[in-house]
């Protein structure tokens, strides 16, 4: 089994349960020693998702927002809003270390590593829908991560903008998230809540492991990581705005040191 070549194939599986089957398969092997690195292959620049036949897209704006979280329904489209997530992060992981070649095999080790964590937080989620009635593929979802991840195929770029910037922003969304669910005292809400406690804990560290690379990138390439957010606002120029709201101590042990973090947002940070 080749690595690159079947991680291609992978990120083109249009079935949600047939791309984790198969990725399981594929981790397993990995680990194994049973998968052979290429010499050279040219990465595809994919023009849709994987679950773009599935999946109903939206532009986010288009998407409804649901201020209370009082029915089933509307917990269901919260909860179905966060495995979309999760299941775009599977691909994300797997796309790093499809995209980038001739990196040390700790790269790739750390990529197939949230891959194997992204199915396991996106299958709790699922699960959890499944017993209040719902699936995946329920609501309509939005194709942003994806979107922007196709903008960013230098290894800079990428570990900057979607690790280091996207996804760290879901270690401040994810505590506002449990707070509004803490005004709700029913199952559903409980399960939720334990979800995204496993899923913040896990998710400081593939924001770590994104700020560990791009800043081997950056001295790999000669460039001040210190222009982190002049790098990420090429792609989002909202970047620089002013976040309301830091999670500072999860930032902190992800790598982000407290001067980047007070560019972010207005907020106390020592070392």
């Amino acid at each position: 089994m080749e690595f690159f070549h079947t991680l291609e194939n992978l990120l083109q599986i249009p079935n949600p349960q047939d791309k984790i089957v198969s990725t399981k398969a594929f981790i397993e092997r990995y680990r194994a020693g049973d998968i052979a690195f290429e010499r050279s292959i040219t990465p595809k620049v994919f023009n849709s998702p994987s679950y773009s036949n599935f999946l109903i897209i939206k532009k986010a704006t288009e998407l409804p927002k649901r201020r209370q979280l009082k029915s089933t329904k509307d917990k269901a489209y919260l909860l179905h809003s966060i495995a979309h997530i999760e299941y775009s992060a599977i691909d994300l992981a797997l796309d790093h270390a499809y995209r980038f070649t001739d990196m040390p095999k700790a790269f790739y080790d750390d990529w197939i590593a949230v891959a194997e964590e992204e199915i396991a937080h996106f299958l709790m989620c699922e699960e959890i829908l499944k017993r209040y009635g719902y699936r995946y593929g329920e609501f309509e979802v939005h194709s942003f991560l994806f979107d922007i991840s196709m903008k960013n195929l230098t290894l800079i770029d990428r570990m900057a903008v979607v690790p280091r910037y996207l996804e760290a922003a879901g270690l401040d969304a994810n505590p506002l998230i449990i707070r509004r669910l803490q005004n709700y005292k029913d199952e559903m809400a409980k399960e939720m809540i334990e979800a995204l406690d496993i899923i913040l804990r896990d998710e400081v560290d593939h924001v770590r492991k994104g700020d560990k690379w791009f800043k081997w990138a950056c001295q790999r390439e000669g460039i001040d990581s210190s222009k982190y957010l002049d790098i990420v606002s090429k792609t989002l120029p909202r970047a620089k705005d002013k976040k309301a709201y830091i999670n500072v101590e999860a930032r902190k042990k992800a790598g982000f040191s407290c001067d980047e973090i007070k560019r972010l947002g207005d907020v106390e940070c020592s070392e």
